[in-house]
């Protein structure tokens, strides 16, 4: 590990990553970033360059340039997509989803908020119905995956893919979502929250949602939130939902965070089509995810391999940065950006304004 992270060089991108001293995070700041050289590459829709400079720890209070008015209740029937109504004791909070009620105003449904978190998939309620699911997705529901991603799984992927580990890439991405600072964040495909807990944390956000398809991810997180003290749990609300069917309110959210999971999704496509119309005029999307261009764009097979791959498991391999772009433009997102280091890719698209 030590010898993968050495060389990793650091980078500070004017456009892109901003001045860092205008930024700290509001506990743990000394471990959220080291002097340890990253290197980056950033690309826009019509130009490509590579910086190579140092990203230093942040000393001053975060600057919100723009202030953000975000609604705390944004969650809505993933059947009707209409704003769901709470019954009983409102709330939005680790604490006050067990046995909570809400209830679509539309088609009447209600959804029960469990021990750990709320389901609000659309067979949320079903006894004796469920529709099977690709094989990368299954996989993550399973208990002891769900058990070892943050206990070696996840760590793994800075070895074999250039993966910076988590602080570091929170650190590069709050550039990207500068300008919604303040406002609500869904992380998307959560896992067992190892992003949600650092955002919840930081103060950086208003809203924390953690959303997963997997029961066993979000029990991990939830676990995992109960053995820390002192944690911000009224900042942060777990929902079991399917990433191609956000149960949100349209133009809602201000953020969608998607770490290491855009090349598990069933269908990339419908994702992000979703993501852009739960996203605010000007919010923003930031994923990770990895690429194998370079010289295995070269086989002549693994267009083939790729194909057979993607129907057997439901997993993606990205052979470009140009297939990440085409896609948050065919979903009505812009500006996009990215960084790279070896496999690993950082992508950014917004929503109109």
């Amino acid at each position: 590990m030590a010898g993968v992270m050495s060389n990793i060089s650091s980078v500070f991108l004017p456009r892109q990553l901003g001045d860092s001293r205008r930024f700290f995070f509001k506990s743990s700041a000394a471990r959220f970033l080291d002097k340890r050289i990253f290197a980056a590459k950033v690309r826009a829709s019509s130009s490509s360059s590579t910086a190579f400079v140092e990203i230093k720890p942040p000393t001053d209070p975060v600057v919100v340039e723009k202030e953000v008015s975000s609604s705390k209740n944004i969650l809505a029937c993933p059947i009707c997509y209409e704003s769901l109504s709470w019954i009983g004791n409102p709330g939005l909070s680790v604490e006050s989803v067990a046995g909570s009620t809400l209830q679509c105003r539309t088609c009447k449904k209600s959804y029960i908020g469990k021990e750990t978190h709320l389901d609000l998939t659309a067979a949320s309620g079903a006894k004796n119905y469920g529709e099977p699911m690709p094989l990368a997705t299954e996989l993550f529901r399973l208990p002891l995956i769900s058990f070892l991603y943050e206990r070696g799984w996840r760590q793994s992927f800075s070895v074999w893919g250039g993966f910076p580990g988590p602080e570091k890439e929170f650190e590069l991405m709050r550039d990207f979502i500068k300008p919604v600072l303040g406002g609500n964040i869904v992380d998307a495909s959560c896992g067992s929250g190892l992003f949600s807990r650092l955002f919840a944390k930081s103060g950086l956000f208003s809203h924390v949602v953690a959303l997963d398809y997997s029961e066993n991810m979000l029990q991990q997180c939830y676990e995992f939130i109960k053995q820390e003290g002192n944690f911000p749990k009224e900042n942060l609300i777990l929902v079991r939902a399917d990433i191609s069917r956000l149960p949100f309110v349209s133009s809602s959210v201000d953020v969608v965070h998607a770490g290491a999971a855009i090349h598990c999704w069933p269908s990339p496509s419908a994702a992000v089509a979703e993501i852009s119309r739960v996203l605010r005029p000007g919010g923003v999307f930031v994923a990770t995810t990895y690429i194998l261009d370079g010289p295995f764009a070269f086989l002549p097979f693994l267009r083939t391999l790729r194909q057979n791959t993607t129907l057997i498991s439901g997993s993606h391999i990205f052979i470009s940065e140009r297939e990440l772009e085409d896609l948050c433009i065919a979903c009505g997102l812009v500006g996009f950006t990215c960084i790279r280091n070896r496999r690993f890719v950082m992508i950014s698209a917004s929503k109109p304004v």
